[in-house]
Protein backbone atom coordinates (compact mmCIF):
# COMPACT_ATOMS: atom_id res chain seq x y z
CA UNK A 1 0.00 0.00 0.00
CA UNK A 2 1.18 3.43 -0.75
CA UNK A 3 2.21 5.53 2.18
CA UNK A 4 0.21 8.35 1.24
CA UNK A 5 -2.75 5.76 1.12
CA UNK A 6 -1.95 4.96 4.64
CA UNK A 7 -1.94 8.34 5.81
CA UNK A 8 -5.33 8.69 4.20
CA UNK A 9 -6.99 5.47 6.02
CA UNK A 10 -5.70 7.08 9.57
CA UNK A 11 -7.13 10.47 8.65
CA UNK A 12 -10.21 9.81 6.38
CA UNK A 13 -12.00 6.33 8.05
CA UNK A 14 -13.83 6.72 10.79
CA UNK A 15 -17.48 5.01 12.10
CA UNK A 16 -20.91 5.41 12.16
CA UNK A 17 -20.69 6.27 16.41
CA UNK A 18 -18.65 8.81 15.58
CA UNK A 19 -21.29 11.06 13.97
CA UNK A 20 -23.84 11.61 16.84
CA UNK A 21 -27.05 12.87 15.52
CA UNK A 22 -26.50 15.76 18.01
CA UNK A 23 -23.47 16.55 16.79
CA UNK A 24 -24.76 16.35 13.14
CA UNK A 25 -28.14 18.57 13.99
CA UNK A 26 -25.29 21.46 15.47
CA UNK A 27 -22.90 20.94 12.39
CA UNK A 28 -25.89 21.37 9.54
CA UNK A 29 -26.63 25.18 9.72
CA UNK A 30 -28.37 25.79 6.66
CA UNK A 31 -27.49 22.58 4.47
CA UNK A 32 -29.66 20.86 3.34
CA UNK A 33 -29.67 16.86 2.52
CA UNK A 34 -31.69 14.60 0.41
CA UNK A 35 -31.73 11.14 0.76
CA UNK A 36 -32.31 8.89 -2.64
CA UNK A 37 -33.22 4.77 -2.74
CA UNK A 38 -32.90 3.60 -6.60
CA UNK A 39 -35.30 0.62 -6.08
CA UNK A 40 -36.55 -1.87 -8.59
CA UNK A 41 -39.09 -4.87 -7.51
CA UNK A 42 -37.78 -3.97 -3.34
CA UNK A 43 -41.39 -3.85 -2.29
CA UNK A 44 -39.89 -6.24 0.50
CA UNK A 45 -37.67 -3.67 1.69
CA UNK A 46 -38.13 -0.35 0.56
CA UNK A 47 -40.90 0.30 2.96
CA UNK A 48 -38.86 -0.53 6.00
CA UNK A 49 -36.02 1.40 5.29
CA UNK A 50 -38.29 4.49 4.41
CA UNK A 51 -39.71 4.44 7.44
CA UNK A 52 -36.76 3.94 9.44
CA UNK A 53 -35.07 7.41 7.83
CA UNK A 54 -38.42 9.08 8.26
CA UNK A 55 -38.82 8.35 11.96
CA UNK A 56 -35.44 8.90 12.92
CA UNK A 57 -34.27 11.88 10.28
CA UNK A 58 -36.78 13.48 9.45
CA UNK A 59 -39.33 13.51 12.56
CA UNK A 60 -37.03 12.81 15.29
CA UNK A 61 -35.38 15.46 14.16
CA UNK A 62 -34.96 17.06 10.97
CA UNK A 63 -31.96 16.02 9.61
CA UNK A 64 -32.69 15.16 6.12
CA UNK A 65 -34.86 17.53 3.81
CA UNK A 66 -35.83 15.06 1.10
CA UNK A 67 -36.54 11.36 0.95
CA UNK A 68 -36.48 10.30 -2.79
CA UNK A 69 -37.51 6.66 -4.34
CA UNK A 70 -36.48 6.38 -8.23
CA UNK A 71 -38.82 3.48 -9.25
CA UNK A 72 -36.71 2.02 -11.84
CA UNK A 73 -39.19 0.33 -13.83
CA UNK A 74 -40.64 -1.89 -11.05
CA UNK A 75 -42.95 -4.72 -11.08
CA UNK A 76 -44.26 -5.07 -7.94
CA UNK A 77 -45.72 -3.14 -5.20
CA UNK A 78 -42.55 -1.01 -4.82
CA UNK A 79 -43.99 2.35 -5.43
CA UNK A 80 -46.93 1.91 -3.14
CA UNK A 81 -44.95 0.62 -0.27
CA UNK A 82 -42.02 3.47 -0.45
CA UNK A 83 -44.90 6.04 -0.41
CA UNK A 84 -47.14 4.69 2.18
CA UNK A 85 -43.98 4.89 4.40
CA UNK A 86 -43.10 8.32 4.01
CA UNK A 87 -41.37 8.60 0.23
CA UNK A 88 -41.85 10.72 -2.60
CA UNK A 89 -41.93 8.35 -5.80
CA UNK A 90 -40.65 9.32 -8.94
CA UNK A 91 -40.75 7.14 -11.93
CA UNK A 92 -37.13 6.88 -13.38
CA UNK A 93 -38.65 7.02 -16.95
CA UNK A 94 -40.53 10.24 -16.19
CA UNK A 95 -37.17 12.15 -15.63
CA UNK A 96 -35.67 13.78 -18.61
CA UNK A 97 -37.48 11.32 -21.06
CA UNK A 98 -36.73 13.37 -23.95
CA UNK A 99 -32.83 12.11 -23.09
CA UNK A 100 -33.68 8.47 -24.13
CA UNK A 101 -35.15 5.47 -23.40
CA UNK A 102 -35.30 1.64 -22.89
CA UNK A 103 -31.57 1.86 -23.67
CA UNK A 104 -30.84 3.37 -20.54
CA UNK A 105 -31.34 0.81 -17.99
CA UNK A 106 -29.75 -0.07 -14.89
CA UNK A 107 -29.12 1.63 -11.35
CA UNK A 108 -26.85 4.36 -12.42
CA UNK A 109 -29.11 5.25 -14.60
CA UNK A 110 -32.12 6.31 -11.70
CA UNK A 111 -28.56 7.86 -9.69
CA UNK A 112 -27.90 9.98 -12.67
CA UNK A 113 -31.46 11.02 -12.53
CA UNK A 114 -31.97 11.66 -9.10
CA UNK A 115 -29.73 14.55 -8.99
CA UNK A 116 -32.38 15.88 -11.70
CA UNK A 117 -35.26 15.73 -9.24
CA UNK A 118 -33.56 16.25 -5.44
CA UNK A 119 -32.54 19.48 -4.34
CA UNK A 120 -30.14 18.89 -1.43
CA UNK A 121 -26.49 19.95 -1.36
CA UNK A 122 -25.60 16.52 0.12
CA UNK A 123 -27.27 13.63 -1.29
CA UNK A 124 -26.97 10.31 -0.08
CA UNK A 125 -27.10 7.09 -1.91
CA UNK A 126 -28.77 4.13 -0.09
CA UNK A 127 -29.72 0.79 -1.61
CA UNK A 128 -33.14 -0.48 -1.20
CA UNK A 129 -32.57 -4.07 -0.34
CA UNK A 130 -31.26 -3.95 2.52
CA UNK A 131 -32.06 -5.70 5.13
CA UNK A 132 -31.52 -5.06 9.42
CA UNK A 133 -31.83 -0.92 8.47
CA UNK A 134 -30.22 1.02 10.56
CA UNK A 135 -30.72 5.04 10.38
CA UNK A 136 -27.23 5.48 10.89
CA UNK A 137 -26.36 4.46 7.39
CA UNK A 138 -27.38 7.90 6.66
CA UNK A 139 -26.22 9.82 9.46
CA UNK A 140 -22.77 8.18 9.30
CA UNK A 141 -22.16 8.85 5.83
CA UNK A 142 -23.26 12.42 5.91
CA UNK A 143 -21.10 13.12 9.41
CA UNK A 144 -17.56 13.84 7.27
CA UNK A 145 -19.20 16.28 5.01
CA UNK A 146 -20.83 18.22 7.77
CA UNK A 147 -17.63 18.12 9.79
CA UNK A 148 -15.53 19.15 7.10
CA UNK A 149 -15.85 21.21 4.07
CA UNK A 150 -12.74 19.81 2.30
CA UNK A 151 -14.77 16.28 1.72
CA UNK A 152 -16.72 16.11 -1.27
CA UNK A 153 -17.75 12.16 -1.48
CA UNK A 154 -18.01 9.63 1.70
CA UNK A 155 -17.97 5.57 0.79
CA UNK A 156 -19.63 3.06 3.42
CA UNK A 157 -17.76 0.11 4.04
CA UNK A 158 -18.92 -2.78 6.30
CA UNK A 159 -19.27 -6.38 6.88
CA UNK A 160 -21.12 -8.32 4.35
CA UNK A 161 -22.47 -11.94 5.62
CA UNK A 162 -22.36 -14.50 3.01
CA UNK A 163 -26.15 -15.41 4.03
CA UNK A 164 -26.70 -19.05 3.68
CA UNK A 165 -23.17 -20.12 3.55
CA UNK A 166 -22.40 -23.09 5.54
CA UNK A 167 -20.41 -20.93 8.22
CA UNK A 168 -22.65 -17.99 7.86
CA UNK A 169 -19.28 -16.22 6.66
CA UNK A 170 -19.21 -12.94 8.36
CA UNK A 171 -17.32 -11.23 5.14
CA UNK A 172 -18.28 -13.14 2.59
CA UNK A 173 -20.35 -11.24 0.71
CA UNK A 174 -18.48 -9.34 -1.22
CA UNK A 175 -17.62 -11.41 -4.34
CA UNK A 176 -17.30 -9.22 -7.16
CA UNK A 177 -15.54 -6.67 -4.99
CA UNK A 178 -12.86 -9.43 -3.89
CA UNK A 179 -12.24 -11.45 -7.17
CA UNK A 180 -12.79 -8.08 -9.56
CA UNK A 181 -12.98 -4.66 -8.41
CA UNK A 182 -10.23 -4.88 -5.74
CA UNK A 183 -7.66 -6.12 -7.89
CA UNK A 184 -8.41 -3.94 -10.72
CA UNK A 185 -8.31 -0.85 -8.12
CA UNK A 186 -4.81 -1.74 -6.56
CA UNK A 187 -3.35 -2.42 -10.23
CA UNK A 188 -4.32 0.76 -11.75
CA UNK A 189 -5.40 3.22 -9.41
CA UNK A 190 -3.40 2.10 -6.12
CA UNK A 191 -4.22 5.61 -4.36
CA UNK A 192 -7.72 3.90 -3.80
CA UNK A 193 -6.89 0.53 -2.38
CA UNK A 194 -7.69 1.74 1.25
CA UNK A 195 -11.49 1.36 0.43
CA UNK A 196 -12.85 -1.11 1.80
CA UNK A 197 -15.82 -1.60 0.40
CA UNK A 198 -15.16 -0.07 -3.07
CA UNK A 199 -18.49 -1.45 -4.75
CA UNK A 200 -20.41 -0.29 -1.41
CA UNK A 201 -24.21 0.91 -2.94
CA UNK A 202 -24.43 3.30 0.34
CA UNK A 203 -22.10 6.57 -0.08
CA UNK A 204 -22.91 10.40 0.15
CA UNK A 205 -21.59 13.38 -1.87
CA UNK A 206 -21.49 17.07 -2.20
CA UNK A 207 -23.95 17.99 -5.26
CA UNK A 208 -21.52 19.81 -6.78
CA UNK A 209 -18.83 17.03 -7.03
CA UNK A 210 -21.74 14.15 -7.98
CA UNK A 211 -22.97 16.93 -10.93
CA UNK A 212 -19.84 17.48 -12.47
CA UNK A 213 -18.78 13.55 -13.42
CA UNK A 214 -20.33 10.94 -15.71
CA UNK A 215 -22.43 8.08 -14.54
CA UNK A 216 -22.18 4.95 -16.07
CA UNK A 217 -25.79 3.08 -16.60
CA UNK A 218 -25.17 -0.41 -14.83
CA UNK A 219 -23.33 -2.34 -12.45
CA UNK A 220 -20.20 -0.46 -12.91
CA UNK A 221 -21.36 3.06 -11.51
CA UNK A 222 -20.06 2.84 -7.84
CA UNK A 223 -16.74 1.92 -9.29
CA UNK A 224 -16.89 4.41 -12.18
CA UNK A 225 -17.90 7.49 -9.61
CA UNK A 226 -14.64 7.12 -7.34
CA UNK A 227 -12.48 6.37 -10.06
CA UNK A 228 -14.10 10.12 -11.94
CA UNK A 229 -14.21 11.38 -8.30
CA UNK A 230 -10.55 10.76 -7.56
CA UNK A 231 -9.73 12.35 -10.73
CA UNK A 232 -11.95 15.57 -10.02
CA UNK A 233 -11.00 15.88 -6.45
CA UNK A 234 -8.19 14.25 -5.41
CA UNK A 235 -7.45 11.62 -2.62
CA UNK A 236 -7.61 13.73 0.61
CA UNK A 237 -11.53 14.93 -0.78
CA UNK A 238 -12.83 11.45 -0.73
CA UNK A 239 -13.83 9.68 2.78
CA UNK A 240 -15.51 6.38 4.29
CA UNK A 241 -17.05 5.42 7.32
CA UNK A 242 -17.98 2.06 8.70
CA UNK A 243 -21.39 1.10 8.72
CA UNK A 244 -20.90 -2.31 10.80
CA UNK A 245 -22.78 -4.78 8.93
CA UNK A 246 -24.46 -4.64 5.85
CA UNK A 247 -27.07 -7.86 4.97
CA UNK A 248 -29.38 -8.23 2.04
CA UNK A 249 -29.99 -11.02 -0.72
CA UNK A 250 -27.28 -11.84 -2.87
CA UNK A 251 -27.01 -12.90 -6.38
CA UNK A 252 -26.38 -15.88 -8.87
CA UNK A 253 -23.06 -16.79 -9.75
CA UNK A 254 -24.21 -15.76 -13.48
CA UNK A 255 -25.66 -12.62 -12.41
CA UNK A 256 -22.42 -11.83 -10.59
CA UNK A 257 -20.60 -12.55 -13.79
CA UNK A 258 -22.62 -9.85 -15.61
CA UNK A 259 -22.18 -7.34 -12.96
CA UNK A 260 -18.15 -8.45 -13.04
CA UNK A 261 -18.57 -7.86 -16.57
CA UNK A 262 -19.90 -4.25 -16.61
CA UNK A 263 -17.31 -3.43 -14.36
CA UNK A 264 -14.42 -4.40 -16.06
CA UNK A 265 -15.99 -2.49 -19.37
CA UNK A 266 -16.39 0.73 -16.86
CA UNK A 267 -12.35 -0.03 -16.07
CA UNK A 268 -11.58 -0.21 -19.54
CA UNK A 269 -13.36 3.23 -20.42
CA UNK A 270 -11.25 5.00 -17.76
CA UNK A 271 -8.32 3.56 -18.41
CA UNK A 272 -8.29 4.45 -22.08
CA UNK A 273 -9.80 7.93 -21.27
CA UNK A 274 -6.71 8.61 -18.68
CA UNK A 275 -4.40 7.68 -21.44
CA UNK A 276 -3.12 4.48 -19.23
CA UNK A 277 -3.66 1.93 -22.47
CA UNK A 278 -3.62 1.96 -26.13
CA UNK A 279 -6.21 0.04 -27.33
CA UNK A 280 -5.94 -1.91 -30.38
CA UNK A 281 -9.61 -2.60 -30.71
CA UNK A 282 -12.38 -2.09 -28.18
CA UNK A 283 -13.24 -4.87 -25.43
CA UNK A 284 -16.44 -7.04 -27.10
CA UNK A 285 -19.74 -6.30 -25.14
CA UNK A 286 -20.76 -9.98 -24.97
CA UNK A 287 -20.60 -12.31 -22.43
CA UNK A 288 -20.76 -15.87 -23.12
CA UNK A 289 -21.91 -18.67 -20.40
CA UNK A 290 -22.90 -22.03 -20.25
CA UNK A 291 -26.23 -23.76 -18.78
CA UNK A 292 -26.80 -27.23 -18.45
CA UNK A 293 -29.19 -28.64 -21.18
CA UNK A 294 -30.85 -31.80 -22.36
CA UNK A 295 -28.11 -32.19 -24.71
CA UNK A 296 -24.97 -30.76 -22.63
CA UNK A 297 -23.97 -27.46 -21.82
CA UNK A 298 -25.49 -24.66 -23.91
CA UNK A 299 -23.68 -21.11 -24.58
CA UNK A 300 -25.88 -18.24 -23.09
CA UNK A 301 -24.72 -14.94 -24.59
CA UNK A 302 -25.39 -11.62 -23.37
CA UNK A 303 -24.85 -8.44 -23.88
CA UNK A 304 -22.45 -6.65 -21.34
CA UNK A 305 -21.91 -3.49 -22.38
CA UNK A 306 -22.23 0.03 -20.36
CA UNK A 307 -23.49 2.98 -21.49
CA UNK A 308 -22.86 5.97 -19.79
CA UNK A 309 -25.01 9.64 -19.18
CA UNK A 310 -22.51 12.92 -19.17
CA UNK A 311 -22.03 14.83 -16.07
CA UNK A 312 -25.43 16.12 -15.25
CA UNK A 313 -23.95 19.57 -15.14
CA UNK A 314 -23.85 19.62 -18.81
CA UNK A 315 -27.53 18.85 -19.11
CA UNK A 316 -29.69 21.64 -20.14
CA UNK A 317 -32.73 21.19 -18.67
CA UNK A 318 -31.13 20.78 -15.21
CA UNK A 319 -29.51 24.01 -15.20
CA UNK A 320 -33.23 25.57 -15.92
CA UNK A 321 -34.97 22.97 -13.74
CA UNK A 322 -37.40 23.26 -16.83
CA UNK A 323 -39.25 20.06 -16.01
CA UNK A 324 -41.62 18.52 -13.13
CA UNK A 325 -41.77 14.86 -13.51
CA UNK A 326 -45.06 13.34 -11.99
CA UNK A 327 -44.83 12.07 -8.36
CA UNK A 328 -46.36 8.61 -7.20
CA UNK A 329 -49.31 9.23 -5.32
CA UNK A 330 -51.64 7.13 -3.40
Amino acid sequence: MLPEVEAWLALRTSSAADWPVSTLMAAKGNTTISVVLPARNEAETVGEIVSAIRRDLMEAVPLVDELVVIDSRSTDDTALRATEAGATVIAQDDILPELGGPEYDGKGEALWKALAVTTGELVVFIDADLREFRSSFVSGLVGPLLADSSVAYVKGCYDRPLIGSPEHAATGGGRVTELVARPLLNMHWPELAGFVQPLAGEYAGRRWALERVPFVTGYGVELGLLIDLLDLVGLDALAQVDLGSRVHSHQSAKALGSMAGQILHTAWLRLERQDRIIPVQPPSPLLTQFERGPSGHLPVVRNIGVAERPPMVTIPQYASRSFNPPRFAL
